[in-house]
Order: structure tokens, then C-alpha cells, then sequence
């Protein structure tokens, strides 16, 4: 609704019928002056964009404190005193992200770890170049480097080790690293095709390679461009994840015939808008406590993350009206799955991010 003057005239501006009220029934424009002033097209964006009126304070109160409320209300029709969903996810979600990646987010420069290496870790390392000892007993590359890894007064580093072979520092394969394609080819040829890698990891291996000599003696860097790429990703892996959750709550009340792929979906974005909400006061209260020190911080973010189990819970219980223990066994269920879902897709998306470097 416009908050410009109605205008007295009862011609439609646009299709020219008569209106009879503040609205054309034949094109549904609101009959009202043209000219607006700087400030009405401001107000007009933002009531647009946010729907900022009763509704929005309603739609806040009712998701906030009255778990899957919403939901039912829309599911039973009753959809005018509240933000449409998909509205309400789009603004929130938006909203979520500015605040994240200018306030919040890391980052996102991995570092490589270059701390001394433990006795155990010592050990390990032995053992692997004890094995390629035996395919190569005249190497003065690995003797050097089992003669280090076995003088215990001295502390050793990857990069002491790297130093010693030659090697230059990047990202390696079952900590293998090929110098070039055509090494990793040739390697490839030597052995039977029985044990040659698949069409995956060879590809894989490829753009590791690939990326090793795009930032050859640079690792952090390469490391800090495969991070924020993962970070910048994040907002399309929780769009994907949307119907991917609703899909999983669509099998587990397959049985619940009133209830349709779009109801779930429905839910499912009301879940994720209460997500946003709440991670960013954890992301703020974390923000304070490494600013303040405040050790009792950690006991309120641990609360809100157990809010959001609970809320979920509860969330079910009213949207699809079943008994406590049947809910609570399909809520274990979803909490076991989604977190698999979560880990699968977080696991695609960087090897995807690697691959769009």
C-alpha cells in the first residue's frame, strides 16, 4: 500500500476504468497521485522490501516465541498479517550475510600448520620413509631426513623436512607431491591398472597440482584463495540445503497424506529464518567475549545452541500435532540425518571450491 495522496479523480491511470474505492478491481492499481516525494519513494522501498508494518512485528513475535506457528497458520490459509516465507527468507537471509561478511566472518585464510612435530608424529614420519627406503635404499634426500626426524635433542618441522628434500611447500596428496602433471602421469604408467587412480582422484590430483604451481613458493596464499572461496560458497550451501531438508522431512512423515512437499518447505525456511536470527547473537556475544574476555559468554552460546535443538523439536511437535515420544524419536532421526546432509554437501562444496580456483 502506497502512502501517497488518493487522488480525486476515479479514472484508473493505468487502464482508464472507473475505480470504485482505493483500488482498480480491473488492473488492481492504487488510485493515488503520480508525484511522490523523496522521502514517500524511501518509505515505499522499505515497506517493499521488509513489508514494515504490524505484520513484520507479528511474523517476528509469532516465529520467535510460538515454534511452528507459522507454519500451521500458512498451511491453513491464514497468510495476510504475516510476511510471505519466501519474502521473509530472502530479507533475513540477506541481511544475515552483510552482517556475517562485514562483522563476523573470518578470514577465511587457512594457515598451514608448521608447529614441531610430536614423538608420535615423529614416529609415523620414520615409518613412511623407512617404506620408501626400501624402493630407494641410495636416496640421500630421505637418509638426511630419517637422520633429523631421529635426533631427538633437535625440534623438527614440515618445513625442516621440505627444506632437506627440496621440496617446495604446497598442498600434497596422502602426503604425496608431484612436482608436475607429467610426473604424476608418468608414476601413473609404472603401475598396473589394477592400481592406478580412478577418473575422481586422478582429476582431483590434477588440480591440486595445478594450483601448486599457480602459487609455486606461495602456499598461503593459495591456502587463503581456497578459504575464502569455501566462505563466499556458504550462502548457496544453505539455499541447496533448503529443499534438501524438506525433502528428508517429506520421508519421514510419508505417511502424513494432509501434509505436501510444499508445507514441509514451508517449514523448513520458518527453521532456517529463527537459524539466522539466533546465529547472529552468537556470532555478536562471540564477537564481545574476544573483545571483553568475558569467560561466562560461552555458557549463554552453548544455551542458544541448544535453544535451536529445542526449538526445532518444539517446532515439529506443533506443525504436525503428534504425540512427545513419537516426535522427539523423529527429531533424533532428523538431527542424525540433517547433520550427515550437512557434512556431504559441506564436503562437495570444497572440493568444489577447490576446483574454482
Amino acid at each position: 500500500m502506497s502512502h501517497s495522496p488518493q487522488r480525486k479523480e476515479k479514472d484508473c491511470l493505468n487502464c482508464g476504468t472507473i475505480v470504485q474505492g482505493k483500488y482498480c478491481h480491473v488492473c488492481g492499481q492504487e488510485n493515488v497521485v503520480p508525484k511522490e516525494t523523496f522521502w514517500s519513494m524511501l518509505v515505499h522501498f522499505f515497506y517493499d522490501i521488509t513489508h514494515f508494518d504490524s505484520s513484520f512485528f507479528t511474523t517476528v513475535k509469532d516465529l520467535f516465541f510460538k515454534p511452528g506457528f507459522l507454519s500451521k497458520e500458512y498451511m491453513k490459509g491464514r497468510r495476510k498479517s504475516y510476511l510471505h516465507p519466501v519474502r521473509m527468507y530472502v530479507f533475513t537471509s540477506a541481511f544475515f550475510f552483510l552482517l556475517f561478511f562485514n562483522f563476523f566472518a573470518p578470514s577465511g585464510e587457512l594457515t598451514i600448520k608448521d608447529d614441531p612435530l610430536t614423538m608420535e608424529e615423529r614416529s609415523g614420519t620414520i615409518e613412511d620413509f623407512n617404506k620408501e627406503l626400501k624402493k630407494d635404499s641410495s636416496s640421500k634426500s630421505i637418509l638426511r631426513q630419517l637422520e633429523l626426524l631421529r635426533d631427538t635433542t633437535r625440534e623438527v618441522r614440515m618445513t625442516d623436512l621440505w627444506e632437506i628434500s627440496g621440496a617446495e611447500p604446497g598442498m600434497s596428496i596422502n602426503g604425496k607431491r608431484y612436482r608436475s602433471k607429467r610426473e604424476y602421469d608418468s608414476l601413473q604408467k609404472l603401475l598396473p591398472a589394477s592400481a592406478r587412480d580412478g577418473w575422481i582422484k586422478k582429476t582431483f590430483i590434477a588440480k591440486i597440482i595445478e594450483i601448486n604451481e599457480k602459487y609455486r613458493g606461495q602456499p598461503q596464499r593459495a591456502l587463503k584463495e581456497v578459504g575464502n572461496n569455501i566462505l563466499h560458497k556458504l550462502p548457496y550451501l544453505l539455499l541447496i540445503s533448503l529443499p534438501v531438508f524438506a525433502l528428508l522431512l517429506k520421508l519421514i512423515y510419508i505417511r502424513r497424506k494432509n501434509f505436501y512437499y510444499a508445507d514441509h518447505g514451508i517449514f523448513t525456511i520458518h527453521l532456517y529464518v529463527f537459524a539466522f536470527y539466533l546465529l547472529l547473537t552468537v556470532f555478536a556475544l562471540s564477537t564481545l567475549q574476544n573483545k571483553t574476555g568475558v569467560s561466562d559468554i560461552e555458557w549463554v552460546i552453548g544455551l542458544l545452541f541448544i535453544l535451536l535443538y529445542f526449538y526445532l523439536y518444539k517446532a515439529m511437535r506443533n506443525f504436525y500435532g503428534q504425540r512427545r515420544l513419537k516426535t522427539f524419536l523423529k527429531f533424533l532421526f532428523v538431527f542424525i540425518t540433517s547433520a550427515v546432509m550437512y557434512i556431504v554437501l559441506l564436503a562437495f562444496f570444497f572440493f568444489f571450491s577447490i576446483f574454482t580456483i
